[in-house]
């Protein structure tokens, strides 16, 4: 019996010192199941957080350099905009130059105009494309009054039948009438009509002697020469008289209700109500109407989704129509959502979104009123003098669009990819160190148990021989 009971101690302390053994050669306390079942789950769960945050910091590292590939492109957009802008003041230098002169700005315009259109759909990342409007949203309208102009990440893509959307306030404009026309009496007396707009006055003192056509022409001349957004509204000069009286009509030339003006005469009724007191006109309206049946705000002639609208927040739609469409229905937006989305979390939904805008010459510098009628920076051209002013305003339109994809690329690298990249690496360190905290050896501590298991280990040997010694001379008394 004691070689029994002494073998049963040299089994324990043979399996112990084998654990031992097993944890210091494979550095690790929890080798399988049964050694801690509880801990294996812990442990286990923590080592898919700690790979799921590993990856995470690469994606959101791959995610950076795409933004910043995409940036350096529009680095490059602006310097070719910047130079088309250069070409468009030189071409509005009408005494000097000669139709030669304005056809060679025009031909380095287009090349200008090429070489965006070249990084626009040239520049991509792996097999995306970035600048060619195929990473953001993208719409198509029904309606001749209705136009698509862009959307956020948060909008969803509709259905086949699209988004209605219903119309019910059109946007309007700033307008002043005087009830009293501009008669040449009043010229002759030297009347003083003041008006202001943005900041900027003009002061016209009419001239006795000039005729009402003449007085009016006068009075347009300063309002553009100071540059207010401000349009007389007349009839066509060629088919009135010259000497005939006139009601004077101002009318600002953007929508919405941001913008209005001032108005004063000394006559009463030729501009202001009262002899040299100054009139407040009254502001536009902006648009307002309801997309997908979902609410919106307006801001000029722009319907926008209101935050927090659900399917359609962000989408923008511009309606020109100038009264509310038969039954309130403008038409319909068929929208895809394309915007790329980077998994920058260890977990699912922890997914961020943006949308990259197309910088083709055809979708920049749009809705710029203009007296050339050009629509976008591809309809820009500079052989006359006017059409040169007015390619100034579409170029530096265009400059502020892209300046703004590259301030809201910078914002989202900033704020969203580096920000999250700093907590990821915090998050993966604390998970490893917990990870081994629950799963390592104690390396120090293991030693000591295997020092005191080989120990145990020798002497249960030991014993056991001895044990069995006992027994042999039990035998030798029989014999």
């Amino acid at each position: 019996m004691s070689a029994i009971n002494t073998h049963r101690s040299v089994v324990n302390n043979s399996n112990a010192q084998a654990k031992t053994m097993e944890k210091l050669s494979s550095g690790l306390k929890i080798n399988r199941a049964a050694d801690s079942p509880a801990q294996l789950q812990i442990s286990e769960n923590l080592r898919a957080q700690t790979a799921g945050l590993s990856q995470a910091i690469d994606n959101s590292e791959m995610a950076v350099s795409l933004l910043q590939t995409a940036e350096g492109a529009l680095d490059e957009v602006s310097r070719a905009l910047i130079q088309a802008r250069q070409l468009a003041v030189h071409a509005g230098n009408e005494g000097v130059n000669d139709p030669n002169m304005l056809q060679a700005d025009q031909a380095e315009f287009d090349n200008v105009l090429e070489q965006i259109n070249r990084i626009a759909t040239s520049t991509q990342y792996g097999h995306n494309y970035l600048l060619d409007g195929s990473r953001a949203g993208n719409g198509v309208t029904t309606g001749d009054n209705l136009e698509f102009i862009d959307a956020g990440v948060k909008a969803n893509s509709s259905g086949a039948g699209g988004y209605a959307v219903n119309i019910q306030q059109a946007a309007t404009r700033s307008i002043h009438s005087g009830t009293v026309a501009l008669t040449q009496g009043i010229i002759d007396s030297g009347e003083q009509i003041t008006v202001s707009e943005g900041g900027k006055t003009v002061n016209l003192l009419t001239e006795k002697g000039k005729s009402v056509e003449l007085t009016l022409n006068d009075l347009d001349s300063a309002i553009n020469d100071a540059g207010l957004d401000l349009e007389l509204i007349r009839p066509y000069p060629p088919l009135t008289d010259g000497n005939a009286p006139q009601i004077i009509s101002f009318r600002h030339k953007e929508f919405g209700s941001e913008h209005t003006f001032q108005v004063a005469s000394n006559t009463a009724g030729l501009v202001s109500n009262v002899s040299n007191v100054s009139v407040s006109v009254e502001n536009g309206l902006d648009v307002s109407g309801v997309i997908g049946g979902e609410e919106t705000y307006g801001k000029g002639q722009i319907l926008t989704g209101a935050i927090g609208a659900g399917t359609t927040e962000g989408l923008r739609v511009r309606y020109t129509g100038e009264s509310i469409p038969v039954g309130g229905q403008a038409g319909t937006l068929t929208f895809s959502q394309n915007s790329l989305t980077f998994q920058v979390g260890a977990n699912a939904n922890q997914f961020s979104e943006i949308s990259l805008r197309s910088i083709k010459t055809s979708d920049l510098g749009r809705g710029e009123l203009n007296n050339s009628n050009f629509k976008s920076l591809s309809d820009v051209k500079m052989l006359s003098a006017e059409e040169a002013q007015d390619a100034i305003r579409i170029i530096d339109k265009a400059i502020e669009e892209v300046s703004a994809n590259r301030g809201e690329m910078g914002a989202y690298q900033k704020n969203n990819l580096e920000s999250n990249l700093n907590y990821l690496r915090i998050a993966h360190e604390n998970a490893v160190s917990s990870e081994s905290v629950v799963r390592d050896a104690d390396m120090a501590a293991e030693m000591a148990s295997f020092t005191r298991d080989q120990i145990m280990m020798e002497a249960s040997t030991a014993m056991l021989a001895q044990a069995n010694q006992s027994s042999m001379t039990v035998l030798k008394l029989l014999g």
